[in-house]
């Protein structure tokens, strides 16, 4: 069995992942760290944990999680992270970040977007991005992942076969993507009150989101030069799920039929990705609940672009689901390993 702990666990990303993490065959929880909630019963934070077990919220002591678990889940705040996983890294211990401190290969970039110099930038060379279908051999010999971001994880992928293949203008890119309000946490703010998200939508951090220069990097990465594209986020009166719509002019004539099979074959054995036939689009009830994304797409002979729709869930693929997908890659488990393949649909 794999011993695992999970710090940051009663926030939306962390008690996701914990759900899903009580169903793996292969894992034993050994701690659940939470700063609030330290000394309580999970089922009190989070009644529906009543009818697992009785499982208890500790305070973090670092030296206790590194010698009792194969590996620790970080579910931390920005800042958090950083300054707590150097301390498990010297120890030996595996880790896998779910916050934003280690996904970035520069810390120049990093410190543009976050607005603060990374405390550890040695150990962004030791990190591995944490995006499967693109780096599996590498997460299989990582010692420490930076979980990728919910609206990186459906971007990277719908775009990755066009950039990898050179098929679009680089510059034409617009991804315009909507998430429920799950994917601002748990903490309390007037902008996610009931009344202010109720029959409403609304685009946020236009022009300025952190994600966007994650995106960029993965991209830029695949391309083989720098990639400046343009995203805007959109909060949905909905729990959970993301849509993106991605807009990108082709360089050359081509049918459906010419990108489906170029898609087909470019996730060929990714267990968690789906490309739809034509004439299909994904909507986020087909996923929310799985580990999938959904891709779909349609080409304007009008405009000669190609417009792609993916779906995922913030929360597994997202977050939680995904962090278990590269646990399952690090310990040479078969990737789907506790993971729900189906999304709920209502």
């Amino acid at each position: 069995m794999i011993k695992v702990s999970v710090l940051g666990a009663t926030g939306y990303g962390g008690i996701e992942l914990v759900r899903l993490l009580t169903s793996h065959p292969n894992v034993d929880i050994y701690k659940l760290v939470s700063h609030s909630y330290a000394g309580k019963s999970l089922a009190d934070v989070y009644p529906n944990f009543t009818a697992y077990k009785d499982i208890s919220l500790s305070s973090l002591d670092i030296e206790e999680i590194a010698n009792g678990s194969d590996i620790v889940f970080t579910s931390l705040p920005h800042g958090t992270s950083s300054e707590i996983i150097p301390l498990l890294y010297e120890k030996g211990v595996r880790i896998i970040d779910l916050s934003g401190d280690f996904r970035y290969i520069s810390p120049e970039v990093f410190e543009k977007w976050y607005g603060y110099k990374h405390p550890h930038p040695q150990l962004l060379g030791e990190s591995v991005y944490g995006l499967p279908e693109l780096y599996k051999e590498d997460i299989k010999k990582a010692r420490l992942v930076g979980n990728p971001g919910c609206y990186p994880t459906g971007a990277i992928l719908t775009l990755a076969p066009l950039i990898a293949n050179k098929l679009i203008d680089l510059t034409s890119i617009i991804i315009d993507a909507k998430s429920g309000a799950t994917g601002a946490g748990r903490a309390t703010s007037v902008d996610l009150n009931f009344c202010e998200v109720d029959e409403n939508i609304k685009a946020y951090k236009v022009a300025t989101h952190r994600h966007t220069s994650e995106i960029e990097q993965e991209i830029s990465l695949l391309a083989g030069k720098d990639i400046t594209l343009s995203f805007t986020p959109h909060l949905l009166p909905i729990k959970r799920g993301i849509l993106s719509t991605i807009y990108a002019t082709l360089l050359n004539t081509l049918s459906f039929d010419d990108i489906y099979a170029l898609y087909k074959e470019f996730y060929k054995g990714a267990s968690f990705v789906s490309i739809y036939t034509e004439g299909k689009f994904p909507e986020v009830k087909y996923v929310n609940g799985s580990n999938q994304c959904h891709i779909g797409f349609a080409i304007d002979k009008r405009t000669n672009r190609i417009i792609l729709v993916s779906a995922i869930d913030n929360l597994v693929k997202g977050a939680g689901g995904q962090a278990i997908q590269n646990m399952n890659i690090m310990f040479g488990l078969d990737e789907t390993t506790g993971l729900p393949q189906l999304g709920w649909y209502l």
